[in-house]
């Protein structure tokens, strides 16, 4: 029987993560692909569903850099080999304080990064969200600068 070419983590289907919605989709919070990890969109909701920093768009990214991180070692990788993010907020004025806390996290990393500002996200307090994609080293590896 073939190898899978993939590794799911964190599988989970919408009707227990947005209970105020009808949705019944299969999902799951990063895919190890290869040699690459890619983190679904991330915010300021910690894996029990519980929202930290209502109207806090800093305290929202931190705490999506905490599961980021968290996810990415479940995969075999680390903040240190994020190659990309995407970030979204609702509000250009969350820019700077949004930046600067994923700033802190990815300090010496050097990602290519696109930020966007958009209408609104899947829950109306949800202030930010952030995706990556990431490596994970080959045996012997560092992160090259």
């Amino acid at each position: 029987m073939p190898q899978p070419t993939h590794t799911r983590i964190r599988m989970f289907n919408t009707r227990e993560t947005y209970p105020n919605q009808t949705l019944d989709n299969d999902l799951c919070q990063a895919v190890r692909a290869g040699d690459t990890v890619y983190v679904r969109g991330q915010v300021g909701t910690d894996f029990e569903g519980r929202l930290v920093g209502l109207g806090d768009p800093r305290a929202q990214a931190e705490q999506a850099m905490k599961n980021v991180k968290q996810l990415l070692e479940e995969a075999g990788s680390d903040l240190s080999h994020i190659v990309k993010t995407t970030t979204y907020i609702t509000d250009p004025r969350f820019r700077e304080p949004v930046y600067q806390e994923v700033g802190k996290w990815l300090k010496g990393v050097f990602p290519i990064s696109t930020g966007l500002v958009i209408a609104g996200l899947a829950q109306p307090e949800w202030l930010m969200e952030i995706d990556v994609i990431a490596v994970i080293p080959r045996e012997g590896e560092g992160t090259a600068p």
